[in-house]
């Protein structure tokens, strides 16, 4: 409620006032006052009428770019989490084709004298230097890091490229949310839970609490297993080689070389990329084998 104001052009006793920016002007006497009194009363409502709905307009748009900006980008780190997730769980790991240690096999390697191959006793297969033995696929793998049920498969020398984009866009999304929460909770104490919100603001922060929990609980998960990639690629070593201490018997490729040995090529945007070198062909190339679904090599 706007107090009354006298609105300019006041003459001879005569007055006129402005109530709620609208035109109710109230009039002592008549004569040419009257009208040189209402012309000047029109013009302030007018006024105020064009800041008000100035105002609402402005934030209007404010409100339509921030839910659009935020939007896209939620969605668009989505997308990629969910390729990302999808290229760790359908490539091939590395894993090493079954029963291949037979006389012919071994035959046909043509082994120097004094040259030792090491066969994995659980799966019947030429085991490859760095190679270990999945429990749970009931092969072997190359290269391989641990057994991930979140993709229900090994992440090894193929697809751990994948898994670490997976983790890092799943801890943006998380950090994103956890941003957008704590932004939106702040808005809401400064307007009082007024206009904030379409639910009660017990339910309204009950809501945001489980979200920001919801957030910081993946964000924290999927943020230590990035790390731990970053390091194992760093190092030239996988999990399972750092937990056995295996010594190493290969020539390591640290830092640099390790990341382009895993991403491939020098760095580039490609490295963020979960679609690069995509062959849908390769992906379908899943067949069953004895009761048992394992991956064509």
């Amino acid at each position: 409620m706007l107090p009354r104001q006298c609105c300019p052009g006041q003459r001879g006793g005569r007055h006129v006032s402005v109530r709620d920016g609208r035109q109710e002007c109230s009039l002592l006497g008549t004569g040419y006052g009257m009208w040189s009194s209402i012309i000047p009363c029109w013009a302030v409502g007018r006024r105020r009428w064009q800041w008000a709905v100035s105002g609402s307009f402005r934030m209007a748009v404010a409100c339509f770019w921030y839910s659009l900006i935020n939007g896209v980008a939620f969605n668009f780190l989505a997308v990629l989490a969910l390729a990302s997730h999808l290229r760790t769980m359908l490539t091939d790991p590395g894993a090493v084709p079954k029963g291949n240690a037979t006389k012919e096999y071994m035959d046909s390697l043509q082994l120097k004298p004094g040259e030792v191959i090491y066969k994995c006793p659980k799966c019947c297969s030429i085991k490859p230097e760095r190679a270990h033995h999945c429990s749970i696929c009931k092969r072997c793998i190359r290269k391989m890091d641990h057994h991930c049920p979140w993709v229900n498969n090994c992440v090894g020398e193929n697809n751990q490229r994948f898994f670490v984009l997976f983790t890092m866009y799943i801890a943006s999304i998380s950090l994103h949310a956890l941003c957008l929460s704590g932004f939106h909770f702040f808005t809401c104490v400064k307007v009082q839970w007024s206009e904030c919100s379409d639910f009660s603001p017990p339910v309204a922060v009950m809501l945001l609490i489980f979200l920001c929990l919801e957030a910081l609980l993946f964000l924290t998960f999927t943020a230590v297993m990035f790390g731990t990639q970053i390091h194992s690629i760093c190092n030239d070593e996988t999990e399972i080689e750092r937990l056995k201490n295996e010594k190493p018997t290969w020539e390591r490729r640290v830092r640099w070389e390790g990341m382009k040995a895993v991403f491939g090529g020098p760095p580039s945007l490609l490295w963020f990329n979960p679609f690069a070198g995509l062959r849908l062909r390769r992906l379908l190339m899943i067949h069953t084998h004895k009761g048992g679904s394992e991956f064509s090599v």
